[in-house]
Order: C-alpha cells, then structure tokens, then sequence
C-alpha cells in the first residue's frame, strides 16, 4: 500500500531528567552489602542445604546481560540503603501534586516551550505509562490541572508500548477534531523494582517525557514529523508480570499489612522470565516492523533512524538486525540504554528528543516501543520540516 497523505503531526517533545543517578559500582555494592548479610545470617540453613546461598552481582554481569551502565532514580538514598533497598518518597498531602505529576508536568514544560506553545493551544492530555501512581483520579487529569490546560484528560497502560499506543491514540483523537494532543510518559520505575534480586534489580530507571501531536494542516511554525502510519499488537503472556494492584498491592493473604521486601510481596513487584521474553519478542517486533514498512511502501534500507524502546541492549540489536538485514549502527539505532537504563514507555521517546537534530527534510524513523502484555508498537514518521 502506498503511503498516503499524512494528517498529523509530531511537533515537539520534552524530557525529565531525576537529579540523581546509580552506577552500576554503586548499585553492585549495595546489592552485594545485602547478599553478605542475608548469607551470613542465614549461614546454618545453607550449610545445612535448607536454604541457597543468595549470589553476588557485578558491575561486568549487569553490562554484559543489559548494556546498562547507570541510571537516574528520584531517590538514590533509599535505593543504595541496604536496610531500606527501595525508594523513600515523602508523603504528600491530596493538596500537593502528586510525584508522578510533577514529573510529567516538567517534561510538558520542555515540550510546550520547545514547540512555542501554551496551555490554550492544547484541547487534551494523555498520560501513557506503566507505573502509574494512583487508580483516581486520573493521573492525566491532575497533569491538565496543573498545565491550566481546558479539554480532557485520561490514562493509559499498555507497559513498555504505552508511548506509541499513547502516540496513535492521540492522532485519532485530533482526526476526530482535537487540534493539539500532549502526551506524557512519567515513569518512576524504581519503586516497582526488587533491589534485592540479582536478576533484575539493575534494570530500570526513573524519567519523564513528553510528545505534542498537531492536526496537519498547514506550514508548521518549527520542527515537524508528520505520521506515515501506526500499527499496534498485544498478545497476552505472563512472562514479564507486575502484580502491584489497587486490590492486593498492600496485604498477604492472611490481610497482614506486608513488608515491601518480605517474599509474599515479592510478586507484587518487577517479575520477567528474560530468556523467555527475548525468545518471544524479539520476531514479533521484528515481524511487526516489517509488515508495519511494507504496508507503507517504505524499503528498511530508506529508513533512517530507528528509535527503539530501551529495555536490553542485545535485544535491540537483534531487532535492528531483522529489519535492516545486517548489524544496525549506533546513528541508525541510538542507544540511550547506557545511561538511563530501561525507563519503560518514555525509553523510545528519550532516544527520539536526543537524537533526531541531525535528520534533513524527507528522512523517515520509526518509533517503537514493546514490553508487557505482550504489547508492542511502532510509527513510522517523516520529517517535514
């Protein structure tokens, strides 16, 4: 099919940083501080062969399984406590903004001056992210009252994809009338991450990003990418799981209040089966991708960047390697992995504010973003101006 004319566009995004950020030295050596000690105290139901050994981590291991070499948290303190091993946040009133929001609000900030706009040139906000804070009211909702933006507002959870869901959503949203979209991906993903297991606990980080979408139909007033197409997939599967719902976030079974660290909350928080999940997705958004290219009319060779959700190094090179047919470069498929670590849905996003300036007039890039669910995404974009 040939591509068609485009009717909306990607004007401006925005970013949110977290002041502080974890080396992996400075993770490895809190993580193995807590292993000494729990193999210590647990030293007669190990020897007896009762209980395993707890394994240390090293700054080599978490390189090699992740690409990861840092990440930005709201709160370095609690995480690198090995009393604590999880982030401490303050409690904040009803009256106060809530965390999440104030994260969203800064990157839709950066985006709204980026794009020489304000709260009346927005008619709705979309919060697209997998950790959100609360059920209600909407964290979106919150994020339209503190911006002073009128219209409406809502969330969405799709995990790691939520961004491109959130980016599609958004296009029908102004086909169906609106004129200008915001759409934020506030993801603190540290609190839903068990520091003290050596398989995932150097994965996330925390960010906030922000995409603003325009009906297009007339000159752009800066930079723009307008939208080639869009496609989404979802295939359930229990193989990367968060069980931190409003019903059992806080209770055993018995209805104990729970520790956060005990092992019945354990899967009330981050859980992957990784080499399954890599098996499983990488042909998908693989596959999706190319279908997603040929349905267009665009050859893989004719893309020219491709930005990918930042969840494993190795998997994104195995993904770039499907589409384009050989091993993808670092300025066709930029890695933002290294320094943020996997950030969920604003992932792709990050790789897409940090790296687009050098793209000219007609270069195509696709948007990607896949995770839990399985759900996965991709928008395929051409620069206009």
């Amino acid at each position: 099919m040939a591509v068609t004319k485009p009717d909306v566009r990607i004007i401006a995004t925005g970013l949110f940083t977290p002041p502080h950020a974890i080396s992996n030295d400075e993770l490895v050596a809190a993580f193995n501080a807590f292993v000494d000690r729990y193999n210590a105290a647990h030293a007669r139901e190990i020897e007896s062969g009762a209980t395993a050994p707890l394994q240390p981590s090293s700054a080599e291991f978490i390189e090699k399984a992740s690409g990861i070499k840092s990440r930005y948290v709201m709160d370095k303190e609690g995480v690198l406590d090995i009393e604590r091993m999880t982030p401490r946040f303050r409690a904040r009133s009803n009256d106060e903004i809530s965390i999440l929001a104030e994260i969203a609000v800064a990157a839709a900030r950066d985006a709204m001056k980026a794009a020489d706009l304000d709260a009346r040139d927005i008619d709705g906000v979309i919060c697209a992210a997998s950790n959100m804070q609360r059920a209600y009211p909407a964290m979106a909702v919150e994020i339209q009252h503190a911006l002073g933006i009128e219209g409406f507002a809502f969330d969405m959870n799709v995990a790691c994809a939520s961004a491109v869901f959130g980016v599609e959503t958004g296009a029908g949203l102004i086909r169906s009338g609106a004129r200008r979209i915001l759409m934020v991906n506030p993801e603190i993903c540290s609190a839903h991450l068990n520091f003290r297991d050596r398989d995932s606990h150097f994965i996330f980080g925390d960010v906030a990003t922000a995409v603003i979408l325009e009906r297009a139909d007339g000159a752009p007033r800066g930079e723009a990418y307008e939208i080639l197409g869009a496609r989404l997939k979802t295939q359930f599967s229990n193989n990367i799981r968060n069980n931190a719902g409003f019903i059992n976030r806080c209770e055993r079974e018995t209805g104990e209040a729970a520790d956060p660290q005990s092992a019945p909350f354990t899967d009330k928080l981050f859980v992957q089966q990784g080499r399954k999940v890599f098996k499983d997705v990488v042909p998908m958004v693989g596959d999706m991708i190319l279908g997603h290219l040929d349905e267009l009319g665009v050859a893989p060779g004719d893309v020219r960047r491709f930005w990918l959700h930042q969840a494993n190094l190795a998997m994104n090179e195995f993904i770039a390697r499907k589409v384009l047919g050989r091993d993808a470069t670092r300025e066709e498929a930029p890695v933002v992995l290294d320094e943020y670590a996997n950030t969920s849905s604003a992932g792709s996003i990050i790789a897409f504010h940090k790296y687009r300036s050098d793209l000219k007039i007609g270069d195509i890039g696709v948007i990607s973003g896949f995770g839990a669910g399985y759900s996965a995404g991709s928008v395929v974009i051409r620069k206009t101006a």
